[in-house]
This record gives C-alpha cells, structure tokens and sequence, in this order.
C-alpha cells in the first residue's frame, strides 16, 4: 500500500512541475526547440532542475540496502547503444517537436479537458499498441 502512496505523490510532484514549468503548453516547447529562430530557453532550467536533483539524491539513494518502497533495486543494466535506441529516440524528437508534447506532458494535459492533448493521448496509445505488434514480429527488445 505504502508504494501506491508514494507512487500517487511523485505523480503528483511530477505533474506539477510539469505544469508549473510549461511544458504542457506546446507553444512552450516549440519555443524552445526553435534554437535557430525565436528561442525560448526557458525550458533548459527545468532540464538543469531535473539533472542537479538526481545528482545529489542518486548517491544518496544507491547507498541505501534497498530501497524505500521496495524490496530491491529497479536499475537499468543496458548501456549499449543500440539501432532501435537510436530509431525510438528519433522518433520520439520528430514526435515531440511536431506535437508540442511528449508522455508526461500530454498526460498531465489531460486535466485541462481540451481536445488537442487528448488527440494526442489517444494517438500516443495507439502507438504503443503499434509498437506491441511490431515488437512480436521484430523483437526491439532484445
């Protein structure tokens, strides 16, 4: 139960951020893909924010035995590089730049009860379904 509890609240903490920072607002996040033209750099704070937390939580955290709200660790053993990465990861940037969202966000968006996030969310799972059915014939994740 403990670990609903906690998932419910960094849910919750997630969303928030999200929405406080923009990056719900796809007007937003064009903004600040737009490098070479109008550039909105606000965004890269909420980049820097994330990656300054997990630099003195993460050692804190992997000194602990196990765990809080587990009994054992979850970490990622791949560190390859691999074709499917590269492709996921390409597809996800024409996704998100085209879109203005990307999962967290589009989720988050949800609330707001407009169509355009919801389009997007309803899309986003029927990907998810495509990707299952690929992922039978192809096996991505080997």
């Amino acid at each position: 139960m403990k670990n609903k509890i906690a998932a419910f609240f960094v849910g919750l903490l997630f969303s928030l951020g999200l929405g406080i920072s923009g990056m719900t607002r796809p007007l937003k996040v064009f903004g600040f893909l737009d490098i070479f033209g109008n550039w909105n750099a606000s965004l890269i704070f909420v980049m820097i924010g994330a990656i300054a937390v997990h630099l003195v939580t993460y050692r804190i955290i992997l000194n602990q035995k196990l765990p809080l709200f587990s009994d054992q660790w979850h970490l990622p053993t791949k560190k390859e590089i691999t074709l499917p990465l590269v492709i996921g990861s390409f597809l996800f940037g024409v996704g998100w730049a085209l879109a203005g969202y990307c999962p967290g966000p589009a989720l988050t968006s949800l609330s707001s009860f407009e169509f355009r996030p919801a389009l997007f969310f309803a899309s986003m799972i029927f990907g998810m379904f495509g990707f299952r059915l690929l992922d039978r014939q192809f096996n991505f994740k080997r």
